[in-house]
């Protein structure tokens, strides 16, 4: 560790920066004597090692900064390039020889070798699905725990840490941010001597989510501390910050034959409600057969929703995502869009013959592998909100689409269940122009085994022409790329717009 930290006129050094502490004077307000206790009180020393910060991670002179990517370390995202990219060959190279692959919720520890940074932590957020909140839950909290190992194995005194949940990986924002900040709170109580600086950088997607968040686990004054109490989720986690998850408590008995003797006279039971993982050795009978998993009962994940709401998983899960959605309808009509609007990749043409709204997707306009997908489902939400109340129609041109513009599978999974039913409801019918093999395939698959309901409204047509039959021409707003890929593949003559006899026909 007495290597100097690296240097170059572009780096961020953390002196530079305003600390936690010093971003609202603390209140002297007298402390409300009959005010709740909060399980994270104003404490000023572990605040004064807290920093957030929007920017590029690889600028920061720190100890250590992390990178997220995927289990073979190769993920295609702007960060994760950067950092490899200004890293340098032997940063690829001590990867590919020394680390190889790292699971989800592991960490793994590189030297920084070109950054400012001395190490690079390399780890592997997880997938989210909302039918397995918890393992996701767990998974990320695993992300940031694995992180913390690593800089106290490597006695980093400074940290900078970025959102390990992803929206490309569909994990909500503020839930994600919830565990990152609550984690590193209970571990800057426990080991604070050992780390003087942690930086949360964000991005402008996740920067006033952090803002909204990091008060509630790092108030900043006493009054602060109050209000925050009233914010907190009803899961703040163990002492580690791990989402607490009942069944992994299970039922023992530490004398199981004077308990059934006090039963069977009328007494109560001596029975008490313990961790396994430390009574376990302790114990002598563990009443398995109480436990939900020897009674086949519902996976945990479903038994916890519908115990802590009192509604049923079908009912639950249509809940959250119900509130789910109204967040980001809201969302959608404040936040500024104009650089997802100017892609031109969705938006409303006219009416078709039956006067229903057509909405317009262009495929080729659409990056998939540099958008921020979240902010293009708010804007996917702001244009169809309007129209999803009614029948409407949507048109896809797959025109000239490669790898870049697809977005993952999964992400579409989740848009599918995120917004509303009637979405699904009242689109009467998708129509895919200048189909491929892949889009056919992808249509199969995602309507087939995610989208059922939705399996006979998919019409695929390999010219524009075909449209006539159902939408007038000058109700299109057809890209002139598109036009020109249609005369090109079908001829000029097929695409001359037909009249109102042929239409008809059509």
């Amino acid at each position: 560790m007495d290597d100097p930290l690296g240097a170059r006129s572009d780096c961020v050094e953390l002196d530079e920066l305003t600390r936690w502490n010093l971003t609202q004077l603390p209140m002297t307000s007298e402390e409300d004597k009959d005010a709740e206790i909060s399980p994270f009180p104003w404490n000023n020393n572990l605040n004064s090692k807290i920093i957030l910060w929007c920017g590029d991670i690889t600028r920061l002179v720190v100890h250590g900064i992390v990178n997220l990517t995927n289990e073979r370390l190769d993920a295609k995202l702007p960060e994760t390039e950067t950092i490899y990219r200004k890293g340098g060959p032997d940063l690829v190279a001590e990867i590919r020889n020394n680390v190889r692959i790292c699971k989800t919720g592991e960490a793994k520890t590189t030297k920084g070798h070109k950054l400012p940074a001395r190490f690079v932590i390399h780890t592997v957020g997880p997938r989210y699905n909302i039918k397995y909140i918890t393992a996701a839950e767990s998974a990320l909290f695993s992300c940031y725990r694995s992180v913390l190992r690593q800089v106290r194995e490597h006695q980093m005194k400074s940290v900078a840490v970025p959102c390990l949940h992803s929206i490309r990986r569909g994990y909500p924002t503020e839930d994600g941010a919830h565990i990152a900040i609550r984690t590193i709170r209970r571990f800057l109580e426990k080991f604070g001597e050992d780390v003087d600086t942690v930086v949360f950088v964000c991005n402008e997607d996740t920067l006033d989510t952090y803002m909204k968040v990091l008060p509630l686990y790092f108030p900043r004054s006493c009054k602060e501390e109050v209000e925050a109490i009233k914010c907190l989720p009803e899961d703040i986690g163990n002492e580690d910050g791990e989402p607490i998850i009942p069944e992994r408590q299970i039922r023992i008995m530490d004398k199981p034959m004077l308990a059934s003797i006090r039963s069977s006279q009328g007494l109560e039971e001596l029975e008490e409600t313990v961790d396994l993982n430390k009574e376990f050795g302790t114990s002598t009978v563990v009443e398995v057969g109480r436990h939900p998993f020897a009674q086949m009962q519902s996976d945990p994940d479903e038994v916890k929703m519908s115990h802590l709401t009192g509604h049923s998983t079908a009912e639950q899960r249509r809940l959250e995502n119900k509130r789910r959605y109204e967040r980001l309808l809201k969302r959608s009509k404040m936040d500024d869009l104009t650089d997802i609007a100017a892609l031109k990749c969705i938006y409303r043409s006219g009416v078709d013959r039956f006067g229903r709204p057509v909405v317009i997707l262009v495929g080729k306009h659409f990056p998939a592998n540099s958008i921020n997908m979240e902010r293009a489902l708010l804007y996917l939400i702001r244009v169809m909100e309007p129209i999803v109340e009614s029948d409407y129609v949507v048109v896809y041109f797959h025109t000239q689409t490669t790898a870049i513009n697809h977005p993952d599978m999964s992400f579409l999974k989740q848009i599918y269940c995120i917004l509303d039913n009637k979405y699904r409801k009242n689109m009467k019918s998708f129509y895919v122009i200048h189909p491929t093999w892949w889009s056919k395939l992808a249509t199969w698959f995602f309507t087939t085994f995610t989208a059922s309901d939705i399996k006979n409204k998919v019409i695929s047509m390999r010219g524009i022409q075909y449209l006539y039959g159902t939408i007038f021409p000058d109700q299109l707003d057809i890209p002139p790329f598109v036009i020109n890929y249609d005369i090109e593949v079908n001829g000029p003559r097929y695409y001359e717009p037909p009249n109102a006899d042929e239409v008809e026909a059509l």
